[in-house]
């Protein structure tokens, strides 16, 4: 498990692209602290396993399911990445609970400052608004923020100059493909409010869970 605050940004070394997969090379050193191979680390808020360690550096895997779901593929050398460790038990909880498991992309659409923040927004598909509210969280390449304005179209979100200082979001710009991972609690609701089991092989089951349930229990 993750927090969304970003404790390093790397540097893409190199991507070594298989047919449908690849492996990345990344430039760190702050996340490399108590660290082994097989450790988990997220790249642009993608949970990936650590498969080889230098002083200055590591690798790691990326197979085609993620390719596919993310911005990784897009990556070239060069390129600035937010990296964080997976969370220590005990650790600070400072951002909202982060999976690493990537819901899918958003497209920036629009980037202005307002004083001393900075509004971005993202055109992102219907399967991955319908989990984003307005003063919720979202994570955005690994970034745990809260989110300002949301519609049937995209999301906004205000940062502050330090969060633009400690990720890469400073690298942005209009176009700009970002990885996505919405809240993961609303998943969950949405799946116990249909009636549907959390195993795969069982046949969906009537929900005992209804509004009127969720209300009196503060919800």
């Amino acid at each position: 498990m993750f927090t969304g605050i970003i404790e390093e940004q790397g540097i893409i070394e190199s991507i070594k692209k298989g047919s449908r997969s690849a492996v990345l090379s990344i430039r760190c050193s702050k996340v490399l602290e108590n660290t082994n191979i097989g450790d988990s680390i997220a790249v642009n808020g993608v949970c990936l396993t650590v498969t080889s360690m230098t002083h200055s550096g590591y690798t790691a895997d990326v197979m085609a399911e993620t390719i596919n779901r993310s911005s990784l593929g897009q990556l070239k050398g060069g390129q600035r990445v937010n990296l964080e460790r997976a969370m220590a038990a005990g650790g600070r909880f400072g951002g909202h609970i982060v999976s690493g498991h990537i819901d899918g992309t958003g497209t920036v659409t629009d980037i202005q400052p307002d004083d001393n923040a900075i509004w971005y927004t993202i055109d992102a598909p219907d399967s991955i608004l319908k989990y984003i509210v307005e003063k919720g969280s979202i994570t955005i390449d690994g970034i745990s923020l809260t989110v300002a304005y949301v519609d049937d179209r995209c999301f906004k979100v205000s940062i502050i100059p330090h969060t633009q200082k400690e990720t890469n979001l400073s690298d942005k710009k209009q176009g700009s493909i970002v990885n996505l991972e919405c809240d993961i609690i609303g998943k969950y609701v949405e799946k116990l409010l249909q009636g549907g089991s959390i195993y795969t092989d069982d046949a969906p089951k009537e929900s005992k869970i209804t509004e009127a349930f969720l209300m009196e229990n503060g919800f």
